[in-house]
């Protein structure tokens, strides 16, 4: 395998920070150089940046009935009307990690909020930035072992607003729903595929 000699966290010098908003997210503005393939330093490389911090989601696995849990709720980013896709999302179960909270924590407190079902075994699949080039937000994805025959019904958090539908579907058919277009946001993606890679394993495992 050819080794990469890939530049550090100390390559870039943060010249200016400003918090532009605070909100239900914040926006800052961040100047900054860095180093060059070419060798010296960059100018001055002004970007605006969504600050979300971490979340972490769940690929909830029913190993016995080879099936996976889903959650579908309406995400705004979604919305536009010129499109012919539904605002109304399949995603995995996920949540932001909060000050003093493991993803871990967040990954078992979501399945039961999201979903109303428990985790018996619980195992770090992969994390990833999303979107880096503007966004800071680091996603932490977890293969969790459930009993999808518990998974159903309409839950979510009242004073959140939060409007969730579960389904359950085989690992088959969410795989085939990922390949027409069906399931299209970029964590359900990554973790699904993640899951048509090592489901056998977690067969064995579990």
């Amino acid at each position: 395998m050819p080794n990469i000699n890939q530049f550090t966290q100390n390559d870039i010098e943060i010249v200016n920070e400003t918090l532009l908003y605070k909100g239900f997210f914040k926006l800052k503005k961040i100047q900054f150089r860095h180093k060059l393939f070419a060798g010296g330093t960059s100018g001055i490389v002004t970007r605006e940046l969504l600050v979300k911090g971490a979340a972490s989601a769940v690929i909830a696995y029913d190993p016995e009935r080879d099936s996976v849990v889903l959650v579908e709720q309406v995400r705004i980013g979604a919305y536009n009307p010129a499109l012919p896709n539904s605002p109304w999302l399949l995603e995995l179960i996920a949540g932001m990690v909060e000050e003093g909270e493991s993803p871990e924590t967040v990954a078992l407190r979501e399945s039961q909020e999201e979903a109303g079902v428990e985790i018996t075994h619980l195992q770090h699949a992969l994390s990833v930035w999303d979107s880096p080039g503007g966004v800071i937000e680091r996603i932490h994805l977890f293969a969790g072992k459930v009993d999808s025959s518990k998974a159903t019904g309409l839950h979510g958090l009242a004073d959140e607003n939060e409007d969730i539908k579960v389904h359950v579907v085989s690992r088959e058919t969410a795989y085939q729903w990922l390949q027409q277009g069906k399931i299209d946001n970029g964590i359900a993606v990554i973790g699904l595929q993640w899951l048509q890679l090592n489901y056998l394993n977690l067969q064995q495992q579990w």
